[in-house]
């Protein structure tokens, strides 16, 4: 067998042994030329990365940042979006009534975005929040892709990641403080020129200290933090998991839900779900869970 063969099902498989994720058919020349892009990397054959895939964390994490699509975009789903404003404005004004009984007020009113890929998700949570006022509340974003949360940390993007986001949240956006230097052949002679363009843009600072990314694999059993979530959106991500293999995901994500928070899933997204301690809300454009009981 040459070393350069890939063998894609013995891929494929381990892919999901790893993640969970099981990649269509559709993605399998994705999957190859992630393969092959790695391999080049790190100057071995395909035989030799195989053999070094399980015991070397950096060459793994690099092939898995290839594989994995980091798709998202702001704004993605306002219907969710605006059922999130909808709770942290009743968490606040329970706050207030705490506060004017002399209760101790409750914690952050707390957001995980599940599989965040490059954190359009969770900046998006962040304007919405703030454009209300509201500075009591804490987002957390995590995926499996080690490439993907580097991204979503700087919070930088381009041109036409910012058309998709209401006018009203442009507040929150700022001009990038860095440039990016592109290198353009000369058309009379064969030198090179550097062109500065003034591509990217950044969310505003402000939104900085309410939001953090981390990296966390959903199939495995430990949380990515020990706090209870207020609500958890985890979207578009499931129907890349064998259906039992979701039943585990939700019910881990609905432990980490607190008494009477929220899951919210893409719409028509595991509509197979029976679970005892969460009752699905009756929305018109959310696919919502309440958790009932522990």
């Amino acid at each position: 067998m040459s070393e350069d063969y890939i063998d894609v099902q013995q891929w494929q498989k381990y892919i999901e042994q790893e993640i969970g994720f099981v990649l269509p058919d559709v993605q399998l020349q994705w999957l190859t030329n992630a393969i092959n892009h790695t391999a080049s990397l790190h100057g071995l054959s395909i035989t030799k990365l195989w053999d070094q895939v399980p015991n070397n964390s950096a060459i793994r994490q690099r092939l898995l940042d290839k594989v994995l699509i980091h798709e998202s975009r702001f704004f993605r789903h306002m219907p969710s979006i605006e059922f999130v404003i909808k709770c942290a404005l009743e968490h606040q004004q329970q706050l207030l009534i705490d506060t004017h009984i002399d209760r101790v007020p409750n914690e952050l009113f707390r957001i995980w975005s599940v599989g965040c890929a490059c954190g359009q998700e969770a900046w998006s949570l962040a304007m919405s929040l703030a454009s209300e006022q509201l500075t009591n509340y804490s987002i957390l974003g995590t995926d499996v892709s080690q490439q993907a949360i580097a991204k979503a940390r700087l919070g930088r993007y381009d041109s036409r990641q910012q058309l998709l986001i209401p006018q009203r949240y442009q507040q929150f956006v700022r001009p990038s403080s860095t440039k990016i230097t592109t290198d353009t052949p000369n058309s009379t002679d064969s030198a090179t020129i550097r062109i500065n363009t003034e591509s990217q843009w950044q969310v505003a600072p402000v939104l900085q200290q309410h939001v953090d990314f981390a990296l966390h694999n959903v199939i495995e059993q430990q949380p990515p933090t020990s706090h209870l979530q207020h609500v958890i959106i985890c979207q578009n991500m499931l129907l890349y998991f064998r259906k039992f293999d979701q039943r585990d995901i939700l019910t881990r994500l609905s432990e980490q839900c607190v008494l009477g928070g929220y899951i919210i899933l893409a719409p028509g997204e595991a509509l197979f779900w029976r679970p005892s301690n969460m009752r699905r809300i009756a929305h018109p454009q959310v696919n919502v869970w309440q958790k009932i009981s522990a």
